[in-house]
């Protein structure tokens, strides 16, 4: 109940702030996703070679953001850790109006996510969806430190936040039992994409029927924090992921809410 009472606040405050409407009735051309992608690419490229050309960042394009619609420009959704080593723009040489970001500790997909990655994608209009995650993560170190028995105490709203990223690190030691501790983080910490790309088709219909499609690419990916280069995992997992999921008869089914939400 808690979860659909945020979601349908975080709705109320992009339909006041932003408008679906004018977002959704874009009429411009974006590039196709594959293309997108390597725009991503190559913006991380120039990142580690310390060349980036920080496009859109000057007066002329704050001026836009305040008069135009960001649906005309945005070009990627990004969902990304909060951790402040990952700073989603700057690591793909991007601007403002650029990336439409989804950040959360662990970069999982619950309801809320789920809601604001449709809202990036089907609103904004957004060809293409990255699943960001990042080396040392402190949500997956934490939850492997959990289930092996060497936890902590967390604060009440932690636990909740970061269960989505339980069955990925029990899948990397299913993996890897021969990993343990700081070993199997890693693992873990990959798999925990794969969960995030799992959760957000599990939940919406909408972004699944995108991917099907071909009108958007959803892709995962691993940034280092101590390189600034993104690795950008197979994409063939996402197409497995996607038909298992369709397989799945607890899948959610219909793709938009329910009259008067």
């Amino acid at each position: 109940m808690k979860k659909m009472i945020r979601t349908f606040a975080l709705a109320c405050c992009f339909l006041a702030v932003t408008g679906v409407q004018s977002q959704a009735n874009s009429s411009v051309q974006k590039p196709a996703p594959a293309e997108i992608v390597k725009m991503l690419q190559e913006g991380n490229s120039r990142f580690v070679a310390n060349k980036s050309t920080n496009p859109n960042t000057d007066t002329k394009r704050l001026i836009q953001a305040g008069k135009e619609n960001q649906g005309d420009y945005a070009y990627a959704t990004v969902i990304s850790c909060s951790d402040s080593r990952v700073p989603v723009e700057r690591i793909f040489d991007a601007g403002v109006m650029d990336i439409f970001v989804v950040r959360v500790a662990g970069n999982v997909v619950d309801v809320d996510e789920a809601g604001s990655i449709e809202y990036g994608m089907l609103h904004v209009n957004t060809p293409v969806l990255v699943v960001l995650g990042h080396t040392q993560c402190g949500a997956v170190t934490a939850v492997t430190a959990a289930i092996e028995g060497h936890g902590h105490a967390l604060e009440r709203n932690i636990p909740p936040l970061v269960d989505n990223i339980e069955p990925a690190v029990k899948q990397a030691m299913a993996m890897h039992p021969d990993k343990h501790g700081k070993d199997v983080v890693p693992y873990a910490i990959e798999e925990n994409v794969w969960q995030g790309i799992d959760d957000l088709f599990m939940k919406s219909p909408a972004v699944r029927e995108q991917v099907k499609s071909g009108k958007a690419k959803v892709v995962g990916a691993m940034y280092d924090v101590g390189t600034g280069k993104v690795e950008w995992l197979p994409e063939a997992k996402v197409s497995e992921i996607l038909k298992k999921v369709e397989q799945n008869p607890a899948r959610a089914i219909d793709a938009m809410a329910k009259s008067g939400h």
